[in-house]
């Protein structure tokens, strides 16, 4: 059997961090990630999907990442169901993430000058089209 999940999107929020009562670190937040398709009004449409990340990934992903960053995740996905105090029957469908990755620069680094093509020459295309970082030299 095979449960795993690949997300590419945007954060829709901070993330949440909080630590069980033995001392884990446990993040969520939500990741807002286009279809691949248009409605028939022509609007792009949006997956809103929660994501929980545990331990080393969580500090990170709470201490490096914030609302609107591209970010991919990899991981499980996972149904709860509970009875609220009401008495009603409640189901949540998450992703459980093993690795949180962020694919582009905080704002404030990018509005500083960070990252820009003047650190990265490849950036700017002043890299040889045949330049193998690999190669021997």
């Amino acid at each position: 059997m095979l449960n795993q999940v690949v997300l590419i999107g945007r954060m829709g929020n901070d993330p949440e961090l909080k630590y069980t009562p033995s001392g884990i670190a446990v993040a969520s937040f939500r990741l807002a990630v286009n279809r691949n398709f248009k409605s028939q009004s022509g609007e792009q449409e949006t997956d809103w999907i929660d994501i929980v990340t545990w331990r080393q990934s969580a500090e990170f992903a709470a201490n490096y990442l914030g609302k609107g960053r591209l970010v991919a995740v990899e991981g499980r996905l996972q149904t709860r169901n509970w009875v609220a105090q009401d008495g009603s029957k409640r189901k949540a469908v998450e992703v459980v993430a093993n690795r949180v990755v962020g694919l582009d620069k905080p704002k404030e680094q990018a509005t500083a000058g960070y990252g820009g093509a003047e650190e990265f020459p490849e950036a700017a295309g002043d890299v040889e089209a045949d330049y193998d970082p690999f190669a021997e030299e």
